[in-house]
């Protein structure tokens, strides 16, 4: 039984965002398995919305342990892997997923997010909001999304690295992540500040 308070708790409020998150990770744990303790299951996201949050709190898939991964495509796309044999599958928001086309919902939505709404039109919108997520929960699993098996790229596990310091602001940075100019070592945002200059 998922723990729908707890999600909710972690994330901050109930949205749709949040709602096909929850929806998307109870369907990757009956297709790919159980909580992830370690690096077990992966978990490739496709978008940065509400719906990791949920994703990353169910299935236990975290940036920190390496087993979540995000790729900026903005897309409402979800894969999840399975370590131990491979299996995969790729789950994707249909487009009636979010519900029904409400132009009240979508006109408010527009204001509030202009900062354009007056305290009762963002009362009505968080009452609409609120109604929609609860009708994503409500809807069978396969109205709400396409799911299909992919044949993935299983990432490595995840490694630790060492740091170096950063010749410009003498923070350290992952080895990996460090940029070499002129002979020195820096991090990004310092290599960036120098190539700029030059």
């Amino acid at each position: 039984m998922l723990d729908i308070p707890a999600v909710q708790r972690f994330h901050g409020h109930m949205c749709p965002g949040l709602a096909i998150g929850i929806r998307a990770a109870e369907l990757a744990l009956q297709e790919i398995g159980p909580h992830a303790q370690d690096e077990e299951v992966i978990a490739i996201v496709e978008t940065d919305m509400c719906a990791v949050d949920a994703i990353q709190y169910l299935t236990g898939c975290t940036f920190g342990k390496g087993n979540l991964i995000h790729l900026d495509y903005g897309k409402n796309a979800f894969t999840f892997i399975r370590r131990a044999d491979g299996k995969a599958i790729r789950i994707v928001v249909r487009p009636e997923g979010w519900g029904p086309l409400d132009p009240e919902h979508r006109a408010l939505f527009e204001r509030v997010r202009q900062g354009e709404a007056s305290p009762e039109e963002r009362s009505r919108f968080q009452e609409l909001h609120q109604a929609r997520a609860r009708w994503i929960l409500e809807r069978p699993l396969e109205e709400l999304f396409e799911v299909r098996p992919v044949e993935p790229t299983v990432p490595a596990r995840a490694r630790i690295h060492s740091a170096v310091p950063c010749e410009g602001c003498g923070e350290a940075v992952m080895e990996t992540r460090a940029r070499i100019f002129r002979g020195k070592t820096y991090c990004i945002p310092c290599f960036q500040a120098l190539d700029r200059r030059y």
